[in-house]
């Protein structure tokens, strides 16, 4: 067995402890991982998607610290970073089954979105990997990978096979 460098046992020693704040000051996260916990874009399910799948998030407490509302935005995205579609809100208080496109939530809390695994056109989108993104009062995005897989059809994958019987 190898032994560590012995400099990589004195580095610790020689770098110590950040410095503690001095008295009177607050230490803060900065600001990028302020916004990070305001809210959480959680993993779909079921994924893959098989073609429809629901998304959950979670908007924190403080989003509505300064009385107003957090408007949400939720798209769905290919690895070309095209627009494919916008899911909907399944329990909005306003607005149920509106388009998650600056949609305004007053109340923190957990909520779901809604994606038929249809495109814009309302066609249904191939096989392959997506991208789902939410932005909150348009701080820095949260990023999910979708697995999409959708069911073939017999008559498609066999097209010499219309018609016969056993």
């Amino acid at each position: 067995m190898r032994l560590a460098h012995p400099v990589l046992l004195v580095l610790p020693l020689i770098l110590g402890s950040p410095p503690a704040p001095a008295a009177g000051q607050e230490s803060r996260a900065p600001p990028a991982l302020e916004q990070a916990s305001s809210f959480r874009l959680e993993q779909n399910y079921p994924n893959p998607v098989s073609p429809e799948t629901w998304i959950p998030f979670t908007l924190e407490e403080p989003l509505f610290q300064d009385g107003e509302a957090g408007k949400v935005s939720i798209r769905i995205y290919n690895v070309l970073r095209q627009l494919i579609a916008i899911p909907k809100a399944v329990e909005h208080p306003q607005a149920k089954n509106a388009p998650v496109e600056n949609l305004q939530y007053a109340e923190s809390g957990r909520q779901v979105a809604y994606w038929d695994g249809k495109d814009t056109a309302g066609r249904l989108v191939p096989t392959g990997v997506y991208y789902c993104e939410m932005t909150v009062n348009h701080l820095v995005p949260q990023t999910r990978k979708l697995i999409v897989v959708n069911p073939r059809k017999r008559r498609n994958l066999f097209p010499w096979f219309r018609g016969r019987s056993r």
